[in-house]
C-alpha cells in the first residue's frame, strides 16, 4: 500500500537569472519512503532538494508538505521547516558548541550520540572531530529535531574514502527505522542498496524514476543509460 503523500511539488521552477535550473516538476515523495537522487553535474539536484524546504525560493509552483503549500508567502516557513531536518555536504555545524551544549536535552542528545558512535566525544568541540564524524554529528543534529524527512545534501562528497562507510552506514540504520529520507547522492551502490524509489535528474528535470532495479538495471531513457554506463 503506497503511504500518502508528505511532499509534493506541482510544476517547479527555478531560475537563477536567465539559467533555469529546474523546468516543471511534478513529483511526490511519500510517508516512509527513501528517495535517491542522481545524475550529473549541473542537472539541478541540489537546486531540487534545497527548493523542498525553500532554503531555495522556486520561482513558480507548489511545495506542499504535510499538506501544506510552505512556498506561498503568508504561511509560517519556521513552524515547517521544524519537520524537515537536512544535512549538508559540508557539515555546517556550529564551531563554538561543544557536540553536547547544554541547552540540548541531555538524555535525548547522548541516545543519538550513541546511536552514531559518538556519544565518546560529546564534550568536545567539533574542530576536534573528523570529517566523518562531523558529518555524523550534523545528522544527529537533524534527528534531535524529531523531524517527518530528512534531506541529505551530498552528505559523503567531502569526504576521505574511508570515513564514507561509516556515514552512510548511519544514514542506512536511519533509513530502516522508517524515517522518510530524500538523499542527492554520487553512492551509486548506495542509492541501489537504499531506495525505495531513484529520480535521475538531468537537464533541470526527473528524467526517469523508478525503482533502483528500474532505473539501474532497466533504464529506459537514453540519457539514464549513458550516465550509469559512465558510472556504473
Amino acid at each position: 500500500m503506497i503511504k500518502e503523500a508528505l511532499i509534493r511539488v506541482e510544476n517547479l521552477t527555478k531560475r537563477f537569472g536567465e539559467l533555469e535550473v529546474l523546468k516543471g516538476i511534478t513529483e511526490e515523495i511519500h510517508e516512509g519512503e527513501v528517495v535517491s537522487i542522481i545524475g550529473p553535474s549541473g542537472g539541478g539536484k541540489s537546486t531540487f532538494l534545497r527548493c523542498l524546504n525553500l532554503l531555495e525560493v522556486p520561482t513558480s509552483g507548489k511545495v506542499i508538505f504535510e499538506g501544506v503549500n510552505i512556498a506561498d508567502k503568508s504561511v509560517d516557513l519556521d513552524l515547517h521547516r521544524r519537520k524537515i531536518g537536512m544535512v549538508f555536504q559540508h557539515f555546517n555545524v556550529f564551531p563554538h558548541l561543544s557536540v553536547l551544549d547544554k541547552e540540548e536535552a541531555e538524555k535525548r542528545g547522548c541516545e543519538l550520540l550513541s546511536k552514531v558512535g559518538l556519544l565518546d566525544k560529546k564534550d568536545e568541540f567539533p574542530r576536534k572531530l573528523s570529517g566523518g564524524q562531523k558529518q555524523r554529528l550534523a545528522i544527529v543534529r537533524a534527528m534531535a529535531m524529531q523531524p517527518d524527512v530528512i534531506l541529505f545534501d551530498e552528505p559523503t562528497s567531502a569526504l576521505d574514502p574511508e570515513m564514507v562507510k561509516d556515514v552512510l552506514e548511519v544514514i542506512k540504520e536511519l533509513a530502516d527505522t522508517g524515517m522518510t529520507i530524500v538523499i542527492v547522492t554520487h553512492e551509486m551502490g548506495f542509492a541501489k542498496q537504499i531506495s525505495d524509489r531513484v529520480f535521475f535528474m538531468d537537464g533541470g528535470i526527473i528524467a526517469e524514476q523508478g525503482t533502483p532495479e528500474e532505473v539501474f538495471l532497466h533504464p529506459q531513457n537514453a540519457r539514464t543509460k549513458e550516465f550509469l554506463s559512465k558510472v556504473l
